[in-house]
């Protein structure tokens, strides 16, 4: 230890040496090209500019070579001796000592930058990322008056992404928002149903994203808005042949240049009638704002379920939180990074578990919290009301007996619990839309199989 330090005392020493005789060889030179020193009677103004120059080159020389602080002060005020008056030297103290003053804190507010980018790039302090990300920080207000941050701003649109299909939306869409429907030859019956129906509650900015030419074909003949993507082998291949889920799985892909182009999609499953506008009816508050497959307040909105092991003995009652799922089949979307990730994640997902139902993936990837291994996702969501948005269990279950609720006229009903989905769509249409009373009375409250 007494060698190291006797070591590092002599590298100082010989750094100061060295700054000394620069500085006195810089003012032997000075004073060999200017006599008559920097700041005579009447010096010229270009030989000021120059020599300011020469001794702010000169101390940037010292820098780079790594001289310590001390040293190069000393070379400084050395060489700034041989030009300069005793009033200059103290204005250059002053100088020196404010720069050191301001490099400290330039100094102080790197470490904190620095450490801030740690705990970053560690993934430990979420919380200040998304500061960073979305402005300053606040205070608390009062209590009672606090409120988290619901709504995620929209993504700047990229119209490079598909300029045929921005260009179709600037047409179709009403207030950048749509409702979007893909198709295919296997469902051409209950299509009909579906835009005959909208089209009679007055909603004007739809589209149908077609998968095959007769779907093209047979929209331009009904004057239905179509879109039909550029070919596409690994989606034209599940579009010309593929049922149901599979056609439904294709939307998570498809959908994310709508996004991408700044547009909020209603996605919507052909299964469905429509008999109220529905764009009124929502609170546009969310990333995404879905309908549930939950036929009462506590499996549509969530409830606490209390799992019992009597094994356990005192501890046999373990409380546990559960929801009954939302429906991939009718969900509002809005453009935003969450929104956009969710279609990124389920679409990966099923492209590497092709035996996957998309509604499950949908809702694992919504719901699931983070945990090791696994980062969730961080989108804000809301359920839609279940007597609005109405699934076919609710209806056919529970509202077609109950006086009163047969009064309510939901906004659209979702054919989603039964398979024999035209017939129950054409009755629901009978039922309020033409005022048949009994239209729903043959349907079992399921299915025969």
């Amino acid at each position: 230890m007494a060698g190291r330090r006797d070591k590092v005392q002599s590298i100082r020493g010989s750094r100061i040496a060295i700054a000394i005789v620069i500085g006195v060889f810089f003012g032997c030179v000075f004073a060999f090209m200017f006599p008559h020193g920097f700041f005579s009677s009447n010096p010229p103004i270009q030989n000021r500019r120059i020599v300011k120059s020469n001794v702010q080159v000169f101390m940037i020389v010292l820098v780079d070579i790594g001289m310590s602080k001390h040293a190069l002060i000393l070379s400084y005020l050395l060489m700034a001796g041989t030009c300069e008056s005793p009033e200059r030297i103290n204005m250059l103290k002053s100088d020196i000592a404010s720069v050191s003053q301001k490099n400290a804190e330039l100094e102080k507010r790197v470490r904190v930058l620095t450490e801030k980018l740690r705990l970053a790039e560690q993934g430990q302090d979420s919380a200040q990322k998304q500061v960073m990300v979305l402005g300053d920080q606040h205070k608390v207000g009062p209590f009672g008056t606090v409120k988290g941050l619901r709504t995620n701003p929209t993504v700047v649109p990229d119209e490079s992404v598909n300029p045929r299909l921005a260009k179709m939306l600037e047409k179709v869409a009403v207030g950048k928002e749509l409702i979007v429907a893909l198709a295919n030859s296997n469902v051409k019956s209950m299509l009909e149903v579906w835009f005959t129906n909208i089209k009679r509650v007055g909603v004007t900015n739809y589209l149908v994203v077609a998968l095959d030419d007769q779907i093209v074909e047979y929209c331009k003949t009904n004057d239905v808005p179509v879109y039909k993507r550029d070919p596409d082998d690994g989606i034209d291949s599940v579009a010309r042949t593929g049922g149901n889920h599979a056609v439904s799985g294709l939307k998570f892909r498809i959908l994310r240049e709508f996004l991408q182009l700044g547009y909020s999609v209603l996605l919507s499953d052909i299964d469905i009638v429509y008999l109220q506008n529905p764009f009124d009816h929502l609170y546009r508050d969310s990333d995404v704002e879905s309908m549930t497959d939950g036929h009462n307040n506590m499996t549509a909105y969530g409830y606490n379920d209390v799992f019992d092991e009597p094994a356990m003995g005192w501890a046999r009652y373990a409380h546990t939180m559960r929801i009954w799922v939302y429906n991939s089949g009718f969900f509002y979307i809005r453009p935003t990074i969450p929104s956009i990730e969710l279609l990124d994640r389920v679409a990966d997902r099923l492209s590497r578990q092709p035996n996957s139902w998309d509604q499950a993936v949908f809702n694992e990837e919504l719901f699931f919290p983070s945990h090791p291994g696994y980062d969730g996702l961080h989108a804000a969501k809301r359920t839609m009301d279940f007597y609005q948005f109405m699934n076919s269990k609710v209806l056919f279950k529970t509202v077609r007996k109950d006086a009163k609720l047969k009064k309510l006229k939901p906004v659209i009903v979702h054919v989603n619990y039964h398979p024999d989905k035209l017939p129950r769509m054409k009755a629901v249409v009978e039922f309020y839309v033409n005022g048949k009373q009994n239209a729903l009375d043959a349907y079992p409250d399921g299915s025969d199989w």
